[in-house]
């Protein structure tokens, strides 16, 4: 179970434009800061239930300003574009890292079928 996963090391890339985030299980991710912002988890862009989930565009050069420890559970990131809400689990991070292709790729069909640009 992914709660059981800790991570080892969260790293923000010089560039600010890349979080990399490994696992006690080995498992390691890179995430880009665009993907990050545009499927946070805070109640701004996934609302309080799955029909108020907001689409953001418009965020392919945000950068990350700030990591955040949260507890032993989490980090809040501080974006460029200033949104700073919402708290990045690492189940958070398992399941997107594990899933990221799948995530981007509807993400950037949302962003078609709306007529939305990154």
């Amino acid at each position: 179970m992914a709660t059981e996963i800790w991570p080892t090391e969260i790293r923000l890339h010089k560039d600010k434009r890349t979080l990399s985030v490994r696992f006690d299980n080995d498992e390691s991710f890179d995430f880009p800061a665009e993907f990050l912002r545009v499927t946070s988890p805070s109640a701004e862009v996934q609302g309080h239930g799955p029909d108020q989930k907001k689409t953001v565009s418009g965020k392919q050069d945000v950068e990350i300003m700030q990591v955040d420890p949260v507890g032993n559970y989490a980090v809040r990131l501080v974006f460029t574009d200033l949104h700073d809400t919402g708290y990045y689990t690492w189940n958070y991070f398992i399941e997107n890292g594990r899933n990221f292709d799948a995530v981007w790729a509807a993400y950037l069909a949302e962003l078609e079928d709306k007529g939305l640009s990154r």
